[in-house]
């Protein structure tokens, strides 16, 4: 299967000398780095040409490496059930490269290119419809990327008084804890939170 995916690799990096720059054959997967701005071009190729044959795109995603000057991976996942093969291509970018669209390719990249919008900020440019798809219309922030607090910036309660959902910053006051590392198997010399109205154990009898 290796040598089959390394001959495929081949051949694709041999008809795309201008837009991929590697390719790489691990745990029997094959993966192929492209220049961004080619990315249209590559899968339009990955889709017709007949020794690919890759008709289904199984998703986009993104990955975020904030230590780099390019932070963000996206990643097309691609099936052929033709010749029963899947493909990773792979780009770099950064928080203000456009990324072309490829929902004229894929219809269904169009959701997944909002998801990577709305979850890291990745722009795509030439997308009919790029705004967010999981998160609210006035978010703050991209969730998934590794900066962003666990907190996030804003919280959401609906408000009896006022008869709405209300949002407020995010008010975290929390009083000082003690932490033993202890398991509850071993056992806390002191009482634990919810139990200081449990009956203590009562006192071994006098022989």
């Amino acid at each position: 299967m290796d040598e089959s995916l390394q001959e495929l690799g081949d051949h694709i990096a041999a008809s795309l000398p201008d837009a991929v720059t590697r390719t790489t054959v691990a745990l029997h997967e094959l993966m192929i780095e492209v220049d961004v701005a080619q990315v249209v071009k590559v899968l339009t190729f990955l889709r017709d040409d007949d020794n690919c044959q890759f008709h289904v795109l199984v998703d986009v995603c993104g990955v975020d490496y904030p230590e780099r000057s390019k932070r963000f991976d996206v990643v097309y996942n691609l099936l052929s059930l033709t010749h029963n093969q899947r493909v990773r291509v792979k780009l770099r970018t950064d928080e203000d490269t456009l990324v072309p669209s490829v929902s004229g390719v894929f219809a269904t990249a169009g959701w997944f290119e909002r998801e990577a919008w709305d979850m890291y900020g990745i722009l795509f440019a030439g997308h009919p419809d790029l705004r967010r798809l999981l998160t609210d219309y006035g978010f703050d922030g991209y969730p998934l990327r590794k900066d962003f607090p666990l907190t996030g910036f804003v919280e959401v309660r609906y408000d009896e008084a006022e008869k709405r959902v209300v949002y407020e910053p995010v008010k975290l006051t929390q009083e000082f804890r003690k932490f033993d590392f202890l398991s509850p198997w071993e056992g806390a010399e002191y009482a634990l939170p919810g139990d200081e109205k449990a009956a203590p154990p009562a006192a071994p009898k006098a022989s």
